[in-house]
């Protein structure tokens, strides 16, 4: 049961073909057996509280699934360490809003799922909970900051996971653990928390899941309309598949992003499986500089960083990790004159992205294969110096800086057996053409059947 998909064992907690103990007991049975050599889950809760909480699931949607949360949502009563040590004993009082939907839907939360520090940086390791391995080559990185949550899915350790996404951290995992990752349109998935709700505007959560009838299922649920937050527009609806689509296909943007070999041949065979079903494929040139993307990018993150994080340079130095510290002091030094600056190119992206021919445009979501766990941040791509620790990763700023829906899908896998996803990027709001787009390629594609070696 616990290797089906979350609709499945959902279907047959209500149909009483299995009881929520004993999908309980089959969950915590499978981490004990699997999650030592992939550390994707953490903070797991006591068995026997489990098991029992299982029995008395709230009635919902999800009632009676287990499900780990990512630790960067505050969640009432496990520790929420942000994978830092300054927080490694934080034990929240309250949910975050997005936790809360999910346990209002009857949700079991069972512990927290692994993310870098703070979630900088797509490789899930802190000094809290070290490394999170990849399922499918256990010396590769996971990706992230959603790594556990996509290894844990690969591993067939959960059904369902929730991510959140600044720079990819929702599709980079899923595409290095052959999941489906779901970036929605800034507001679709609002948190009314305490902090701004204005200003910033480049990090949302989503969903995770190894099928699209999940992937909508959760993102239904996480999505409850916010009244208390001003960009709001949930809840989210499935849509029909719509008239056939025309794919602008960029492949590296010109040049702009360098990929390491293999990455665009399984891209661009998924793009022929979206033409194969008869939708219009165009090869574009890039339409708007990469660099300008780039500078906007790294200034407005930083600054958002800043804002949100400035406080802890009153740390003691060793407890935070260096792009951290590096993050937030150039956010701080930022001019009111070059924040301006960069939301204007922001929003001369987003007019030039309006302005298209085209409803989808196509990327790689990743720009190189998994890199060796040991590592902090890959320093090259095939001889190209990366000149940040996150410059490898710089394929996902389009859809990130004006708030995209972007939706990774399964690509395939490369010469070394470890997994690789498609970017799917639509226009803002039209979150359901993206995710119907998804479920047709599902349905012509398999690859979700290929598990990790060890079963």
């Amino acid at each position: 049961m616990i290797k089906e998909d979350a609709t499945y064992q959902l279907a047959a907690l209500r149909a009483g073909t299995i009881s929520p103990r004993e999908l309980m007991e089959e969950t915590l049975d499978r981490i004990a057996d699997v999650n030592p050599g992939i550390n994707a889950i953490v903070a797991l809760r006591e068995r026997e509280i489990l098991l029992e909480e299982a029995e008395r699931a709230r009635p919902g949607l999800l009632q009676g699934l287990p499900m780990a949360i990512k630790d960067l949502a505050e969640t009432a009563g496990i520790v929420t360490s942000y994978g830092s040590p300054v927080f490694k004993d934080n034990v929240p009082a309250k949910d975050s809003p997005m936790v809360a939907r999910l346990r209002k839907a009857g949700a079991v939360i069972i512990g927290k799922t692994n993310t870098p520090e703070f979630g900088l940086g797509s490789h899930s390791y802190n000094p809290v909970y070290g490394v999170t391995r990849n399922p499918f080559d256990q010396t590769r990185s996971a990706g992230g900051s959603s790594g556990g949550a996509g290894a844990a899915l690969a591993s067939r350790m959960v059904a369902l996971a929730d991510g959140s996404d600044m720079m990819g951290s929702l599709r980079n995992p899923a595409g290095w653990n052959n999941v489906f990752g779901f970036r929605p349109s800034y507001g679709l998935v609002a948190s009314g928390g305490p902090g701004d709700m204005f200003l910033s505007q480049l990090s949302t959560d989503g969903p995770m899941a190894r099928s699209m009838r999940d992937l909508e299922l959760l993102l239904g649920i996480q999505s409850e309309y916010d009244p208390s937050h001003p960009h709001s527009s949930g809840p989210y609806r499935p849509g029909a598949p719509t008239a056939k689509l025309t794919i602008g296909w960029l492949g590296d943007w010109g040049g702009a992003y360098r990929m390491e070999p293999g990455v665009l041949d399984l891209c661009e065979n998924a793009v022929q499986v979206l033409e194969g079903l008869g939708h219009s494929v165009k090869v574009m040139a890039p339409p708007f500089p990469a660099e300008a993307l780039w500078e906007a990018w790294t200034l407005l993150r930083s600054w958002s960083i800043a804002g949100d994080l400035g406080s802890l340079l009153q740390q003691p130095h060793d407890l935070l990790k260096p792009e951290l510290r590096w993050e937030i002091e150039r956010g701080l030094a930022a001019t009111a004159e070059a924040v301006q600056k960069a939301s204007e190119i922001r929003s001369d992206w987003f007019r030039c992205r309006a302005e298209m021919e085209v409803d989808i445009l196509a990327l790689p979501s990743a720009q190189m294969f998994p890199f060796d766990a040991r590592l902090s941040w890959p320093d090259a791509i095939g001889g190209t110096t990366m000149d940040t620790y996150h410059r490898w990763m710089e394929v996902v700023v389009p859809a990130s800086l004006i708030g995209l829906p972007a939706l990774c899908v399964p690509a395939g896998f490369g010469d070394a057996g470890t997994p690789m996803g498609l970017q799917l990027i639509g226009r803002r709001g039209r979150d359901a053409d993206v995710l119907a787009l998804g479920r047709e390629y599902e349905s012509a594609t398999n690859w979700i059947a290929q598990e990790p070696a060890f079963g």
